[in-house]
């Protein structure tokens, strides 16, 4: 997990546009909840306690809807809506939606919103 994309504007579009694998989608975001994979196991001593009690060990946010909605709530509600004001993306069209595409742009959103809180 050491070799993640920047966490940029640049990256969110990448991952908005499926440009970025699954995998490292869920990565980056472990990695900013405070995840880390640590002599082939996983530590979450860094992540926040609602977080550890319910997800020990990193979930699949692409796979499962539960921790995604929980990733959504932990958005600040001022940050709900960054992917429209600072990126100007407007989602997709009805028929273009699909359950995958929405969790990539719930994550892309936590992550600008994790971006924006940390001055970036």
């Amino acid at each position: 997990m050491l070799d993640l994309p920047p966490l940029n504007t640049d990256t969110i579009w990448s991952i908005l546009q499926d440009e970025i694998d699954d995998l490292i989608v869920n990565q980056m975001v472990w990695h900013y909840l405070g995840y880390r994979y640590i002599n082939e196991s996983w530590n979450n001593t860094q992540v926040s306690p609602e977080w550890q009690q319910e997800y020990p060990e990193p979930p699949n946010f692409i796979e499962n809807r539960p921790p995604t909605v929980k990733l959504t709530r932990s958005i600040p509600v001022e940050n709900k809506q960054l992917l429209k004001e600072k990126l100007g993306f407007s989602g997709w069209k009805i028929d273009e939606l699909t359950p995958r595409k929405t969790r990539r742009a719930t994550m892309a959103n936590w992550l600008l919103s994790y971006l924006v809180q940390q001055g970036g």
